[in-house]
């Protein structure tokens, strides 16, 4: 499958602004926007986020699970007696770029057996990491490449989001995948269409995803 401006939004835990790189992404690579399952806040779910962050004419697809709860999806499926499967999700029809949104970290949990990196492996997309600094992220972040490397899943993007402490953020490349472009997103003051194009516009000055490269750190901030 031609996976070329397609990826998977992952994050190293929830909260880490996984939504708003997606929308930056989707803007910039001028692609449709997927979130396969929502849990909770349905009224102002992602992907209406997303569609008030990004020009209007491009595609948001319907979630593939709209969930009640504010919780795992596992444990949102089972308070509606509803059974997630792998099996249940494939890739929006489009020939054009797309981001898909996960739900949380790598191991949140899917089903009662599988978790969210095991639905990346599914849908053979590239991941893109989300970091944000907060005392631990080191740990999760190595924690996550790691499980994505043991998984076979490539790292397209490791996008820093927001500010970072400097000796934090010098560790945090130095072990950062040799396939991954480092980008630099910054702390959204205001967050708005306008604040989304202009950070799309920003990732210009980035090389864009070629899993035949290695080192492709962006310039330094």
């Amino acid at each position: 499958m031609n996976t070329g401006n397609r990826f998977f939004i992952t994050g190293i835990g929830t909260g880490v602004g996984k939504t708003v790189v997606s929308a930056v992404l989707a803007q910039h690579f001028q692609a449709g926007y997927w979130k396969p399952i929502q849990s909770g806040d349905l009224a102002q779910s992602d992907s209406i986020e997303v569609g008030g962050l990004i020009n209007p004419y491009l595609k948001i697809y319907p979630e593939r699970f709209r969930l009640q709860l504010a919780v795992s999806p596992h444990q949102a499926a089972e308070a509606e007696d509803v059974r997630i499967e792998l099996s249940d999700f494939q890739l929006p029809r489009t020939d054009g770029p797309l981001i898909v949104e996960g739900a949380g970290g790598l191991f949140v949990p899917v089903n009662d057996r599988h978790f969210m990196i095991e639905l990346i492996e599914q849908l053979q997309l590239p991941a893109v990491l989300v970091v944000r600094d907060y005392l631990g992220c080191i740990n999760h972040t190595l924690l996550s490449v790691q499980a994505l490397k043991a998984a076979s899943i490539p790292v397209a993007f490791v996008v820093f989001n927001g500010i970072f402490n400097p000796a934090t953020r010098a560790v945090l490349i130095s072990h950062c995948p040799a396939e991954a472009t480092i980008i630099e997103l910054p702390e959204f003051e205001y967050l708005n269409r306008n604040e989304i194009y202009k950070a799309a516009i920003a990732l210009k000055k980035y090389p864009h995803y070629d899993p035949t490269r290695t080192n492709q750190a962006g310039p330094a901030s």
